[in-house]
Order: C-alpha cells, then structure tokens, then sequence
C-alpha cells in the first residue's frame, strides 16, 4: 500500500462510509502453513464503545473456512472505482501515466459467530440490502422455516475486530491545478468509472486549490 500522506484520506467518516458504499470486499487470510486464501463477500460495519467491526459469513468447509479455524489472522480490503490517467493530460506530460483509485485495507482477528448471532447478523444483512423493507420475501424474518433449516447449517457468521486501518484514496492531488482540472474534463468524458474517479476529483477541488494558493510542488513526488 502507498504511504504517502498527500494520497491519505483523514476522515474517518469519509472512510467509513466508502466501505459502507463498497460492502463487496475481499477478504483474504491464510493456513498456518502458508497457503493463501481469499474470497469476496458482502460485509457490514458496526461501532461499538468505540471499536470497530466488520461482519459477514462464509459457506462451511471452504479453503477459506478450514484456513480461519486454522488461522484467525484477517485482512479484508475495500475497493470502490478506478480509472487509467493518461500523464498526455499533464501540463507536463513527459512522466509517467498512472492509475486513480480508493482502496481501504483492515486487519483484524477473525472470530466465528454463535448460531444466535448468525441470526441477527443475517437479520441485518438481509434488511440492508433489501433497502429496508422487512416485507421483502427475502428479508430473513419472511423466509420459510424449510429453507433457513437447509441453509443455515451450511454457513458460518464472523466477526472481526478492527486492529488497523489504512487506505489510499490516490486522486492525483499531487497534480498542479490546470492539470487536474483536465484530468477531469478527460474522465468525464470517457465515463463509467473514470466519471465516478472525475465526480470525486471535483468533490475535493476547492480543499485542494484554495482560492489564491499558489501550488507547491516540492510537497509532492511526481
């Protein structure tokens, strides 16, 4: 992961809620013996007296089940839009091209749920995406006994204890402002995820040329 303080987001609650709006992370972990493992799982966000957790849950006697009974050790990344920025729309265009995206990496011990707490994680889980609507058909109060007694015993809930937190939010903030702003305008046009990376580019515009400021190079790498 990058470590440079210009492409950190330092919001916490900026951070948060891009994991809210991307649930579908990849959770990846390992065997004691070093083999690796990974899925990519719907996962929700909870705040309690001040921690944070991650929940979700995995299909039974998968690699990646055997591998966290075996090893707790959890790390779980965050992905949302990303896009190829051509350095042809540089003032100075005789550097390298780059990639903008957001990423956000969590690390934590993984925890297996009790049966009670499988239930009210997928109570939640189920209303979340249902958008609210507990008369949904497949709100898990509103599925039939038949099926929850098939299919509960075939997935495990977890829980993991957020240990560290890091992200990258790289959105050419090291970019002199004529060149951010076409950096833009060529995003925008393109569409699809390079609109999305040009919709946060403009959101973070005004903090990142004040009005006046002049821009300051030797802050950045290039």
């Amino acid at each position: 992961m990058y470590h440079f303080s210009y492409f950190k987001e330092h919001d916490q609650q900026t951070i948060l809620k891009f994991m809210d709006e991307n649930p579908f992370a990849f959770l990846t972990g390992s065997t004691l013996a070093g083999g690796q493992v990974a899925t990519q799982i719907p996962v929700l966000i909870e705040e309690r007296e001040g921690e944070l957790y991650l929940q979700g849950h995995l299909m039974k006697n998968t690699d990646h089940h055997k591998a966290f009974i075996e090893n707790p050790n959890a790390l779980v990344v965050f992905t949302g839009p990303h896009c190829y920025v051509s350095a042809s729309w540089y003032i100075n265009p005789h550097i390298g091209s780059t990639w903008n995206y957001m990423s956000v990496h969590v690390q934590g011990s993984l925890n297996f749920m009790t049966d009670e707490s499988l239930v009210a994680f997928m109570r939640k889980l189920t209303l979340k995406f249902e958008g609210g609507n507990k008369e949904s058909l497949t709100f898990y109060d509103n599925l039939s006994d038949t099926f929850l007694k098939h299919m509960l015993p075939a997935i495990a809930g977890f829980e993991i204890k957020v240990d560290k937190l890091e992200n990258v939010f790289k959105l050419s903030q090291n970019r002199d402002e004529q060149s951010y702003k076409n950096i833009i305008s060529k995003l925008e046009a393109l569409g699809g995820n390079s609109a999305l990376i040009a919709s946060e580019l403009k959101d973070r515009q005004a903090a990142l040329f004040p009005d006046g400021a002049a821009w300051d190079a030797s802050k950045f790498d290039s």
